[in-house]
């Protein structure tokens, strides 16, 4: 497949990713089992009698994809493309709730029409009066890889020419309890979380909706070229480096030649070995991670492509980010890696649009 551009990026997360220059106030956050995303005043995007229906989802990803069409000057996308773990589970645990309080008998249908997964791509869509290819994906974290891959065979077959893709996961307090029953979530005498060093198992849960307009050409604003993402659901430990060099080795480049490594440690003892296994691949190459930032959740690559999309832009890394002392001259290849819990392990490559 030939690459495609990222032609704009927006991201409402735990950092206040919205704002310009937002690289200079980014905040650790290692203290807090649970980690809520800074949203917007919505008053200022959605009509109140619409946003009181709407899930915090639907919101976030609503604002997050009016900031990116807007940022790439575009009225109209060729085709809707979301990726989500969890879906509208607010409204999802709203509708069982009423299910068992009501004995099953005279339910309203609303919250079960609002909790289906599509329904951030269907509100978007609606916004915008949008009758394109709309489309949905709910592969825990590798969700908004495979939008991507959608996106990019759309742009190659000339289905479209700028596809809107987006990635969108919200926290509810039922889950939440559940996954602190079953470990997923550190426990307090764990924290703060050490990211790098964990000792412990468990993770700090996040959420986010980051929105990416995808293009056949590249723009004056163009962020990046996504150059090829390939994603494998199990790998024993032993496989992670070939995993790491033949996906190289078949984008005609080697370790030599990646200038920035973001990877997903997020924290969890048991997963986070993946990493420091591929860690050992890049001696030369600035390493970095970013879960310390937004938290571990399904569509936490979202918040990793749209800081590097920031990072090829503006040449520069935030010292926050940083696990060596690396620093290069130019950024031009920048390679992302990301699992959930060792399983949907992927590989983004993203290169410099000159």
């Amino acid at each position: 497949m030939s690459a495609v551009y990222i032609n704009s990026a927006s991201c409402i997360s735990a950092q206040d990713t919205l704002k310009d220059n937002f690289f200079q106030d980014l905040v650790l956050k290692n203290t807090a089992q649970i980690l809520k995303a800074i949203e917007p005043n919505y008053k200022e995007f959605i009509p109140p009698a619409m946003s009181r229906r709407m899930s915090k989802t639907v919101k976030m990803s609503s604002v997050a994809s009016h900031y990116a069409l807007k940022e790439a000057g575009i009225e109209q996308p060729d085709a809707i493309i979301v990726g989500t773990g969890m879906g509208c589970s607010q409204d999802s645990e709203k509708f069982l709730k009423n299910v068992i309080d009501n004995h099953e008998e005279f339910l309203t249908p609303t919250f079960f029409i609002q909790s289906t997964h599509n329904t951030v791509a269907g509100q978007i869509a609606l916004g915008l009066q949008c009758h394109a290819y709309n489309f949905t994906y709910v592969n825990t974290s590798s969700s908004l890889e495979f939008s991507f891959l959608d996106a990019q065979l759309q742009i190659n077959d000339g289905e479209a020419e700028n596809v809107l893709v987006g990635a969108a996961d919200e926290q509810t307090d039922r889950t939440m309890e559940l996954y602190c029953l079953n470990n997923t979530i550190k426990k307090e005498e764990n924290l703060p979380a050490d990211y790098l060093h964990s000792e412990t198992d468990g993770v700090i849960w996040g959420e986010a909706a980051a929105f990416f307009v995808l293009g056949k050409d590249k723009t004056e604003n163009s962020y990046a070229k996504l150059t090829d993402i390939q994603i494998i659901n199990r790998l024993d430990i032993e496989e992670i480096q070939s995993f790491v060099t033949d996906f190289l080795t078949k984008n005609n480049l080697t370790n030599e030649n990646i200038d920035a490594v973001i990877l997903g440690f997020s924290g969890d003892a048991k997963s986070d070995v993946y990493y420091n296994k591929a860690m050992d691949l890049f001696q030369n190459s600035a390493l970095l991670y970013y879960k310390h930032l937004s938290g571990e959740f399904n569509t936490a690559s979202g918040f990793s492509i749209f800081m590097a999309c920031h990072i090829l832009k503006e040449q520069q890394i935030p010292e926050i980010m940083m696990i060596n002392s690396e620093k290069k001259t130019e950024i031009k290849n920048i390679l992302l890696y990301n699992h959930l819990a060792g399983s949907d392990h992927s590989l983004v490559l993203l290169e410099r649009a000159f």
